[in-house]
């Protein structure tokens, strides 16, 4: 068994780079030193058609389960149970038609555009390569199909043993107009913030999937420290941001618990002058419950 373990390690590499090629070997000596928990993930994927038809496809799970992914401290023990558990929550939602495309880059499911004619803004769940140090899927925010704003997350179980969605990052855009896209972006969702509109997806998202609760990661728990700047001063405050959506700090300081729905304020407790505009803005997020809740209904069970 540990021999194919191994030989799914040449589908991960380009062996013709050297540096692939230590990273190949690397990737060998942490399945020995984990032998017995990689069998038994492998084993895992062995038990129905549809999960060895998932690790012939996307080899890179195991490889997570080797790497110091998805959230700081994690253990070998840790990461190999939320990828089992990201799987059987997974097989429980989706249509089976739907399961190894969503757990294998190939699937792009198309959840929002917006109702004006404003053309090349939508959102869609997906998954690629490149995102998997953060999660195990994303929603992402496409402007003219360049990636405006995404979050990374996988499902599992909190301690208390109920479905969760676990966020594990939020990226903006990274490019030199980066702020004149979110303000026109802004102005589009009636002032409602971008960031503010990808997580709002999310817990669209999550209800869909019908799990109890959001976890996110704090600074803290962040896998990486790409986050703070060479002062040490942060780039993104995540525990901030988690804050204002009407998050908590959890008993485990890496993770807050955010709302399934976001908190709304009613219209007597919007100044006069403003409450044309925050009308405009619950329709517009109103529309975006419902695409969303259309579009992933036909995808899942």
């Amino acid at each position: 068994m540990i021999g194919e373990i191994l030989a799914l390690g040449r589908k991960m590499y380009d062996t013709g780079n050297w540096r692939e090629c230590h990273r190949l070997l690397t990737y060998w000596g942490r399945c020995l030193c984990h032998a017995g928990g990689m069998g038994e993930l492998y084993r895992f994927f062995q038990q129905t058609e549809a999960r060895r038809e998932i690790i012939e496809k996307n080899p890179y799970l195991l490889e997570q389960a080797t790497r110091a992914f998805f959230y700081a401290g994690s253990t070998f023990d840790a990461r190999k149970k939320l990828i089992e558990e990201h799987i059987a929550l997974t097989e429980e939602r989706f249509l089976s038609g739907e399961l190894v495309r969503f757990c294998t880059f190939d699937a792009r499911y198309p959840i929002w555009e917006p109702q004006e004619a404003w053309n090349g803004w939508h959102a869609e769940v997906t998954f690629s390569s490149g995102q998997r140090k953060e999660g195990l899927s994303s929603v992402i925010l496409y402007l003219n199909g360049r990636e405006l704003y995404q979050i990374m997350y996988w499902l599992g179980r909190d301690r208390q043993g109920e479905a969760a969605l676990f966020i594990g990052a939020m990226q903006g855009p990274n490019t030199e107009n980066a702020k004149e896209l979110v303000k026109e972006t802004t102005k589009r969702s009636h002032r409602y913030r971008t960031k503010n509109l990808i997580l709002y997806m999310t817990q669209a998202v999550a209800r869909s999937l019908g799990v109890q609760h959001i976890y996110a990661v704090s600074n803290k728990g962040y896998y990486a420290n790409n986050h703070v700047r060479r002062d040490r001063k942060l780039k993104t405050d995540f525990g901030t941001f988690w804050e204002e959506a009407g998050g908590h700090v959890t008993e485990d300081d890496r993770f807050y618990e955010l709302p399934l729905v976001e908190p709304r304020k009613t219209m007597e407790e919007v100044p006069t002058r403003k409450r044309a505009v925050y009308r405009r803005r619950f329709e517009f997020l109103d529309d975006v419950d419902a695409q969303i809740a259309a579009n992933m209904k036909r995808v899942l069970r």
